[in-house]
């Protein structure tokens, strides 16, 4: 007997939140976070969908390095006043409570984080998590979901782009390395291996 699907029945417990960091580089130790776009998912009948977006840009915290070569792929100015940019703390904080109303409306017990490479933005957040003394944080401390790992079993390719585009899902290039709009590609990517994968024949506990 099937189950009707929910995120906590679906992910055992656990809430999906789909995240993408741009950062001043690729050491989690030393280079700084400076955007955080952020994209819950949740089910339409029987299908998995993006539902909502969240996008905060975060100041360089004191000294943190940025490579000029990330900010050139990014197009990002840290000094740029127009950007909104608020302090790292803030914005995880922010992040963190936007997150868990998200777990309570699902009824889900902790939230896990999916990403595209994932492990680059799990490290990022745990030592951003453990930088700023927060102690509370939603998300499990080492489990996630890779899309690109999910991309490559599904459609047989790892980069963002191209997985896209073999999954029909428009991509549009000018747009890449913005923190929301590659979270929320990464959504759309999510759902769709989700989505064709199939409902499961979950036991009732």
């Amino acid at each position: 007997m099937s189950v009707k699907p929910d995120m906590a029945t679906r992910f055992r417990g656990y809430l999906p939140v789909v995240v993408d960091f741009e950062t001043g580089g690729f050491d989690p130790l030393n280079h700084a976070l400076l955007e955080v776009g952020m994209v819950h998912v949740g089910f339409n009948g029987d299908r998995l969908e993006p539902t909502r977006g969240w996008r905060k840009a975060i100041q360089a915290y004191p000294g943190s390095s940025v490579d000029p070569a990330s900010l050139k792929v990014t197009g990002i100015d840290p000094d740029d006043p127009e950007r909104g940019a608020v302090d790292e703390k803030i914005a995880l904080q922010e992040m963190f409570t936007d997150v868990r109303q998200a777990m309570k409306e699902a009824n889900c017990q902790r939230a896990i984080l999916v990403a595209h490479n994932a492990a680059f933005d799990q490290q990022f957040l745990t030592v951003a998590v453990a930088r700023n003394a927060l102690k509370r944080s939603p998300f499990h401390p080492f489990s996630f979901i890779d899309t690109a790992s999910l991309a490559a079993v599904a459609f047989g390719h790892t980069v963002l782009s191209e997985a896209c585009k073999r999954a029909a899902i428009d991509f549009d290039n000018s747009r890449a390395h913005s923190a929301l709009y590659d979270a929320e590609r990464a959504a759309e990517l999510f759902c769709e291996v989700v989505n064709r994968w199939g409902l499961l024949e979950l036991p009732q506990s």
